[in-house]
């Protein structure tokens, strides 16, 4: 029996030249076929945001010396929609891998991230799927360690079996290794973080008011086990994510809510 070739489609929100991306195509480019769909233009905090009032574009370009690759003028999101529906329309995606995304996506960011969004309308087609973030902001960071958790992650995703009902989804979070070891990988559970959030107000040349959005990341979880407690001990933080946004917990807390008179 052939064994058929995977098929492993990568996207990211930075857009086709970001280096993360580069990064994430060479440390997978050996597992099987890859296709690119990135978007034209950086998306960053896109979230799951959908384009429905514009055309979507796809044009294919080349910047991986022969590797299939489409720039879409959508949101990560519409990158994997096009890519499930119209590139690949013939083809069963084996994995989808996002990223190499520059900074943290644990805790509360994957709501807000359009490199885990990827991933997970990726999960939300039957598609196994990884977001990789790296905490390295910097353009010029070096990616050697996110290469190897990269392709180790991705390998251990191909060899498990598809399940369209409940495909895997992982949030994939590495920190910054000043000589390129690895300490480990822990699978973790999401860190209950919150956003503290400001608004600076300024004024443009016309007299007219803007606002700009900044603030910062508060640990509100003093508990063990979580995302962001790995990554602040060196190690890779893996956490099992879903679509299904059901707080079960909360099912005895609201009991006589249907009881209408």
């Amino acid at each position: 029996m052939v064994q058929k070739t995977p098929l492993i489609l990568i996207t990211n929100d930075d857009g086709m030249f970001a280096p993360g991306l580069k990064a994430l195509v060479h440390a997978v480019k050996d597992l099987g076929r890859i296709v690119v769909v990135s978007p034209d233009s950086p998306q960053s905090g896109q979230g799951h945001a959908i384009t429905l009032t514009d055309p979507i574009r796809i044009n294919p370009v080349d910047p991986f010396h022969g590797i299939e690759a489409y720039e879409c003028s959508g949101t990560p999101v519409d990158c994997v929609k096009m890519a499930k529906h119209v590139i690949l329309k013939e083809d069963t995606i084996d994995l989808c891998v996002s990223g190499i995304n520059h900074g943290a996506n644990h805790s509360i960011n994957i709501l807000y991230s359009g490199t885990m969004s990827a991933a997970m309308e990726a999960a939300l087609e039957g598609i196994h799927s990884i977001g990789f973030s790296y905490l390295d902001y910097s353009y010029e960071a070096d990616f050697t360690v996110a290469k190897k958790v990269a392709k180790h992650l991705s390998e251990f995703l191909l060899k498990k079996p598809a399940n369209p009902i409940h495909p895997i989804l992982l949030n994939v979070n590495i920190p910054i290794s000043a000589d390129n070891t690895l300490k480990g990988i822990k699978v973790c559970r999401q860190a209950n973080a919150r956003w503290v959030e400001e608004f600076q107000q300024g004024e443009d040349p016309r007299g007219g008011k803007y606002y700009w959005l900044h603030g910062q990341l508060e640990n509100r979880d003093a508990g063990s086990g979580t995302d962001i407690q790995a990554l602040q001990e060196g190690y890779v933080s893996v956490v099992p994510s879903q679509y299904d946004l059901t707080d079960y917990k909360a099912f005895d807390k609201i009991m006589g809510l249907a009881d209408v008179q």
